[in-house]
């Protein structure tokens, strides 16, 4: 039994060709996933697309919808991180096809300093940084550069989203009713409600109730002098009944527009205590802006003229905030059940925009004795605004 014991043969090891093929192939096995993950990490540091949602010569004049590509298998920081370096990367791109340079931006704790080209925020950037903005929350909250001051019922919406088709504006939606009704909550709360911008684009937010508040002018000067104002004005008699047309609707009880003008309807005195009244005496109201406004400084828009001739009247405003006249007769189309100009494009879509169901109120009928009456108790105002502003707007 001992014999066979010793006889039984002993296990062999490996033959030493096989452990060579072995260690061959795991050094290879990490050399290739040392390599993968070196290519993979230098991916990430290179410049990658800026991916739009309509065509890339769009994007780069300021068509809107763009948004930052990136891969969904990174991890979220490292996906961030690259989308950010791309972003400063187009943004540097951006600046050196600038034509002209750049005015420097309003700071943060003050006032505006001039619109447009001259001052906080004007030039013609490409793009529309705005979007890229809001997904990598760059850009700046500044203090309005410019304001659209009045006046109600005017065409003061239809201007403000006519100006947010161009992409060096960006613009507060709802009226922060800051200079009449919040000024007590100071000038940080107001900055806050104030749209991300980056360099070279307006920060703009539209009140109509400002032109006729007498403490508006000396708040928004001592916010900063150079502001510069839009007033959007409209024949003071079709103004009025829109005006109450507008407060019908969401009143039916209240009196007649005929009741509601005169103080004595015998007499023929007109009832200037009623806001839809007063409102359209546009001279008096003008008389206390320019105590603190030279005239140059604020723009009169026609709201006739901004229904017959948008592209015209867009021109003039972009004139005026020292923008590029990108806002042209390609962008409007007339509807004719509302009976005004709509959008063919509105700010970050594709498709058209009319302003909402509000807008374009079918006026009740009014006694023509009393629109007569009221024709000759404004014609004495309309003269006077027609020598302050310089232009006649055709009301008389």
């Amino acid at each position: 039994m001992a014999v066979s014991a010793a006889a039984a043969p002993a296990a062999e090891p490996l033959p030493r060709s096989i452990f060579k093929k072995f260690l061959v192939m795991l050094c290879s096995l990490l050399m290739s996933l040392y390599v993968f993950y070196c290519l993979a990490d230098r991916c990430q540091t290179l410049p990658g697309p800026i991916i739009a949602a309509g065509a890339a010569s769009e994007e780069e004049e300021g068509g809107g919808g763009g948004y930052l590509g990136g891969s969904a298998e990174l991890p979220p920081w490292q996906a961030a991180a690259a989308r950010r370096k791309r972003l400063l990367q187009r943004l540097k791109q951006r600046r050196r096809r600038q034509e002209a340079a750049p005015g420097e931006g309003v700071p943060a704790g003050g006032g505006g300093s001039r619109a447009g080209g001259s001052g906080g925020g004007g030039g013609s950037a490409a793009g529309t940084p705005g979007t890229l903005t809001l997904l990598l929350g760059e850009g700046t909250k500044r203090l309005p550069q410019a304001i659209i001051i009045g006046v109600k019922k005017g065409g003061t919406r239809a201007l403000l989203e006519f100006l947010r088709v161009h992409p060096d504006v960006r613009a507060v939606g709802a009226e922060p009713h800051f200079f009449d009704r919040n000024y007590e909550r100071g000038l940080a709360w107001y900055r806050d409600l104030m749209p991300r911008t980056l360099e070279g684009q307006i920060t703009m937010e539209k009140t109509p109730s400002y032109f006729v508040t007498k403490e508006a002018p000396a708040r928004i000067s001592s916010m900063s002098k150079g502001t510069k104002l839009i007033v959007v004005v409209r024949d003071p008699v079709t103004r009025a009944i829109s005006d109450y047309t507008q407060t019908l609707s969401k009143k039916p009880d209240i009196p007649t527009f005929e009741s509601l003008t005169f103080k004595n309807r015998t007499t023929g005195l007109i009832d200037t205590s009623w806001s839809a009244i007063q409102i359209g005496i546009y001279a008096k109201h003008l008389e206390n802006w320019l105590l603190y406004f030279p005239i140059g400084q604020i723009l009169f828009v026609s709201g006739e003229r901004l229904i017959s001739d948008p592209a015209g009247e867009l021109g003039r405003v972009q004139d005026f905030l020292g923008l590029k006249r990108i806002i042209t007769d390609k962008h409007f189309y007339f509807n004719k059940t509302k009976g005004f100009p709509c959008l063919k494009k509105a700010e970050g879509s594709s498709k058209p925009h009319c302003l909402g169901k509000t807008k374009g109120r079918t006026h009740p009928d009014i006694d023509q004795e009393v629109v007569q009456r009221l024709r000759d108790f404004y014609r004495p105002f309309n003269m006077k605004f027609y020598q302050m502003t310089g232009q006649d707007f055709g009301w008389d």
